[in-house]
């Protein structure tokens, strides 16, 4: 079958007319105006404006993304297709998207075969996997797996949303603090839990009724997230959320899920966009590159740099 991954020389060849089932990648040496219709738009230098992402050799950076999508076809255009299709739709039409398309991925091949190479993993529950503290209008809301770096399963799900439903509900809180102990913030989602739900459509229901992303969303204004150390999927994802982003020098930001077959499936395609744009959102999500807390803080990603979580 035809790669759907195509590359385009924009010093040399005018801005072709998008297709649907590709994922379309545009070169140029320097930063110009911005054709439209390009999921991920590369170029030299440094620093470049939104929505360009600056790499060292663009054309290598390029050859990268090519294997990933070449390895990775299905989950590839499934993400640069919710990411399209999230520009005409409101936040929460954008979770539900997303939530339908990482189920469909859930029961792909690609995604059976990592299941079927990942190594096996011991799960470590915690009998409170976040704590709560209220101090007068402010509440803290602490990941507290330090021992799985916080890693996102079932549990600290549940309590995550029951914590945002007393955030969203009551008026007199006024500022939401969301942090993680540990040496990480969050590393992603509980690698012990992928897989273990075989039915993909009550999984989309149970995704979309038990949703931190849009409790999130109602309660954006008096959230700040407090990054360290690993970010990395749904750590990023549900984080960008919030109204004010801090993070610490040693914040390392990553979304991973193209190379299981998947997509980001916590919000991100809903809550990096808003802060980044979709091509920069794809372009993490099709390279896995690590992003740093500078440039996480130059893109917009992060508000401000902090000594202490």
């Amino acid at each position: 079958m035809e790669s759907p991954y195509r590359l385009i020389d924009l010093d040399r060849s005018a801005p072709p007319t998008p297709v649907p089932d590709q994922v379309l990648v545009g070169v140029a040496s320097r930063p110009g105006r911005a054709p439209a219709g390009f999921d991920v738009l590369l170029t030299g230098g440094s620093h470049a404006p939104r929505p360009w992402v600056a790499c060292a050799d663009p054309r290598l950076t390029a050859g990268w993304i090519g294997d990933e999508v070449d390895r990775h076809p299905a989950a590839s255009v499934t993400l640069v297709q919710v990411l399209r299709a999230g520009r005409a739709l409101a936040a929460p039409d954008r979770l539900l998207v997303e939530s339908l398309a990482y189920s469909a991925l859930q029961g792909g091949a690609d995604f059976r075969a990592w299941l079927a190479s990942a190594p096996p993993r011991t799960p470590r529950p915690a009998a409170a996997p976040v704590r709560l503290r209220r101090d007068g209008d402010r509440l803290s809301v602490v990941l507290d797996r330090p021992r799985a770096r916080n890693a996102f399963d079932a549990a600290t799900r549940d309590a995550l949303c029951e914590a945002l439903e007393v955030a969203a509900a009551d008026p007199s809180i006024t500022r939401v603090d969301l942090r993680g102990t540990g040496p990480a913030f969050c590393a992603g989602g509980d690698l012990t839990e992928f897989g273990t739900a075989r039915d993909t459509a009550e999984s989309h229901r149970v995704r979309v009724s038990r949703s931190p992303a849009a409790l999130l969303l109602r309660c954006a204004a008096k959230v700040t997230a407090h990054l360290h150390g690993a970010c990395v999927g749904a750590g990023i994802e549900l984080a960008a959320f919030a109204g004010r982003v801090t993070a610490t020098p040693d914040t390392v930001i990553r979304l991973p899920e193209i190379g299981m077959g998947l997509i980001p499936g916590a919000g991100g395609t809903a809550s990096l966009p808003a802060r980044i744009g979709r091509e920069r959102t794809a372009y993490l999500a099709l390279s896995g590159a690590a992003l740093n807390a500078s440039d996480a803080l130059h893109w917009g990603l992060v508000d401000e740099l902090s000594a202490e979580n």
